[in-house]
């Protein structure tokens, strides 16, 4: 067992309210079109009408003479270099196979040309004068075509680096071994094999993906943009436009949502080569159809697992093999690819052994990219459906097979070490794992015991439950790195200056929980500014649920260090012992009842006596990516004459350390679950035979809304990893890997039929119901 190690916090456990909210709720400026300038220009993209396609001609003089065009770019006066556009942290383990503008294009929507021009009206009209000609290409609309021996190369370029395999359309391939599976399996008792595919799924942010481009009194770009990732995208534009990165400011303003979509670098060589050429300041707004047939996708999957057991219901063998549909540019296939097995096959330790392959491999569909679950989602569809099925064969309750299996406190895995992201993992042991408690808990909560296999029917409607299990990550072990920085006021407050980008998650109110507890002072009094690559320390920015993990580590150090400063200050004052003060309540405090106030010892600091002021750095690498745990538990009801599948009740107990905000941390669990429900039961992006998406609206694209969302019961476990700040770990990820094969679980109770494929419409629920009972 591992060691509970209670604290008690003055700031940090407390449900304070957001930093920016009052200003959200009140509409001030915040987002990156909310501010004007003039002289400012509108872009526009000329996108492809074919999924695979060379560009033999480009003729752009007639809308170069429309009056008020000021700039047309296309593959003729635009850098040639290849790069990728996902921001990850360098050198990126994504293929370098993208150029501003390419002369092949590979997808319904790639870059063909943009204008910028005085009106968007302009713009849209210089679109239609542009003359493109085509010569067509086979496209590749499947990852059985890409995968065929006779099919089209889509990445045929001499000049691209670090495709896999670019004459079999394979992007990247992962194949990882431990133990002898082979041997694991013929030793086993019980053997189940399934295999599920999920679908393309669009983030759908409310805010869509949006730059504004200046240039600064100085002459240096300056880029306002909505993304996640604001020092990634200043090293990716300083290399595609070959200017000096200490050219280029990036500042992330307030965020309309992301969840994976922006960390990306989509727009901003765009905007800022618009600049630059013109001087002038440039936007770059998409539209929602944009959003949705341009930017990025979830990676749909095709996820096989086989799994062994011994007749105690102990897993002997498991067999994971993930083919990823990457779409047209292989933006994050591997590390995508690499998380759908080192996110969930550790979960389940006792096998020792296992094997992992899969391939990610292109078409000539959208792109896809990073999106909250990253690969986990699709990779615990598999694995927990069939759980499920085993616990069925060895007849087992479910809760029970994971119990006797599930990886526990002080407990390690081989795969930590076999893989990482894109690269070799870390070994590593649990350090807290809540597990157990949270099977008991959702299990009660749920009814489990008295409504399982119980298949209550009211009319047509027949009720079932399901479960699932899973565990993520904090960051990415040796690889993720976060800065902050905090100066002292004269007043006692602080300026916290984190590089950290806040999506709206609430990252700049719990970093600033965390240096408030350190300092001994209300959250009110810490002034945190976020997200701009001149003025804050550097951070890989918001993804793999590091923020809290790395970036709130980096922010205590700070903290600890400025705290130690003031004692020092304050020890003077007092002509006391360092160590018989502490701070508490905006006041240094001796032993024997003398005080002075923050205040004053800042004053003392900078006005009076050994002057200096006081403040710190700090950074942090962690070395561990301590997991946090979840269960998960549904209860549906399946209309066996229409297929409709409707959430009667959804329960989810979660560990994810100590929670420093309990209402942000439920939210982001409610907000996971919801967009989990949705792509479990709704979302999919429909293609036209050649390749082009058919419901690119909000429209005619499901995702849950309001009076969709069922009730849904969260309990947030209290729990301490000793790695974290003040004892936390992850949160954001987590949630959404639950809905599919909790659902999917839930459904079988109910009527007895495996789906095995996203999302469970009433169409194709209707039709497995059909198929199964004759």
């Amino acid at each position: 067992m591992c060691e509970q190690r209670k604290q008690e916090f003055t700031i940090v456990g407390r449900s304070e309210r957001k930093v920016d909210g009052i200003a959200l709720v009140t509409g001030k400026p915040k987002f990156v079109t909310d501010i004007d300038l003039s002289n400012m220009l509108y872009v526009k993209i000329l996108h492809s009408p074919y999924a695979h396609a060379r560009i033999t001609e480009i003729n752009t003089s007639r809308a170069e003479s429309l009056p008020g065009v000021m700039c047309v770019l296309s593959s003729k006066n635009t850098p040639s270099t290849r790069y990728t556009t996902a921001g990850q942290g360098y050198p990126e383990p994504s293929p370098y196979d993208t150029r501003m503008f390419d002369t092949k294009v590979r997808f319904v929507g790639d870059r063909v040309a943009a204008v910028a021009a005085e009106t968007e009206e302009i713009a849209l009209q210089a679109l239609k004068e542009i003359e493109v000609h085509y010569e067509e290409l086979p496209p590749v609309l499947s990852v059985d075509a890409a995968t065929a021996l006779e099919t089209a190369i889509i990445h045929d370029e001499k000049d691209a680096s670090g495709i896999f395999d670019p004459a079999r359309n394979i992007s990247a391939k992962i194949d990882i071994n431990v133990g002898d599976v082979t041997q694991g399996f013929a030793e086993s008792d019980f053997i189940v094999e399934t295999t599920c595919e999920t679908q393309y799924a669009q983030h759908t942010p409310i805010e869509p993906h949006v730059v504004l481009s200046y240039l600064d009194e100085d002459g240096r770009l300056v880029l306002r943009t909505s993304t996640q990732v604001p020092f990634h995208v200043r090293r990716i534009v300083s290399y595609v436009l070959g200017i000096p990165l200490h050219r280029i400011r990036v500042i992330k303003p307030r965020i309309g949502g992301s969840f994976g979509v922006k960390q990306e670098v989509l727009l901003e060589d765009l905007a800022g080569l618009v600049t630059l050429r013109t001087d002038r300041p440039a936007l770059i707004e998409l539209t929602r159809q944009e959003e949705f047939v341009s930017t990025r996708t979830r990676h749909p999957m095709r996820i096989r697992v086989k799994l062994g057991a011994k007749r105690n219901g102990v897993l002997h063998a498991i067999e994971m093999e993930a083919l990823s549909n990457t779409g047209a540019y292989g933006s994050h296939s591997l590390t995508v690819l690499s998380n759908v097995g080192s996110k969930t096959l550790p979960l389940y330790n006792k096998a020792k052994n296992v094997r992992f392959s899969g391939k990610a491999v292109y078409t000539n569909l959208p792109v896809a990219g990073a999106y909250r679950g990253y690969g986990a989602t699709q990779g615990y569809y598999s694995l927990e459906v069939a759980m499920d099925e085993l616990a069925g064969q060895l007849g087992l309750d479910p809760i029970e097979l994971r119990r006797r299996n599930h990886i526990r406190c002080g407990e390690s895995s081989p795969i930590f070490e076999e893989i990482g992201e894109g690269r070799e993992g870390v070994a590593q042991t649990i350090n807290s794992c809540e597990l157990e408690r949270c099977l008991e808990i959702g299990a009660k909560r749920i009814g489990w015991a008295k409504k399982r296999g119980s298949r209550t029917r009211n009319g047509s409607w027949v009720h079932g439950l399901g479960m699932s299990i899973h565990m993520q990550g904090s960051g990415i072990a040796q690889v993720d790195m976060g800065a902050a920085t905090i100066k002292m006021n004269e007043d006692g407050s602080f300026n916290l200056l984190v590089g950290a980008t806040d999506l709206g998650t609430g990252s700049d109110t719990i970093l600033g929980q965390i240096a408030a507890e350190v300092l001994g002072v209300p959250l009110s009094k810490v002034i945190v500014y976020s997200s701009d690559t001149d003025f804050t320390p550097f951070d890989v920015g918001a993804y793999a649920s590091s923020t809290t993990y790395v970036s709130g580590t980096a922010v205590k150090r700070a903290a600890e260090e400025v705290r130690g400063q003031i004692v020092e200050v304050a020890a003077a004052m007092l002509e006391s012992d360092i160590t018989s003060l502490a701070i508490k309540d905006e006041q240094v405090i001796s032993i024997d009842g003398r005080s002075v106030t923050l205040a004053e010892a800042c004053q003392r600091a900078m006005y009076q006596a050994d002057q200096f002021q006081i403040g710190a750095m700090a950074s942090c690498v962690q070395d561990q990516s301590p997991p946090p745990f979840m269960s998960s538990f549904a209860e549906v009801a399946v209309d066996t004459e229409t297929g409709f599948v409707k959430i009667v009740d959804y329960v989810a107990v979660v560990d994810c350390g100590t929670v420093i905000n309990p209402k942000m941390a439920q939210g982001q669990i409610e907000g996971a679950l919801v967009n989990g429900i949705g792509y479990a039961l709704s979302e999919v992006m429909l293609f036209s035979p050649t390749g082009r998406v058919q419901n690119a609206t909000l429209f005619d694209y499901k995702i849950l809304g309001a009076l969709d969302i069922p009730p849904i019961d969260i309990t947030l476990l209290d729990s301490y990893e000793p790695t974290g700040p003040m004892g936390a770990k992850s949160i954001a990820e987590i949630g959404i890997n639950g809905p599919i094969p909790t659902i999917a679980n839930a459904i079988y109770d109910a009527v007895g039929v495996r789906l095995t494929k996203t999302p469970f419409t009433p169409e194709r629920v209707l039709s497995a119901i059909r198929s199964h009972s004759t």
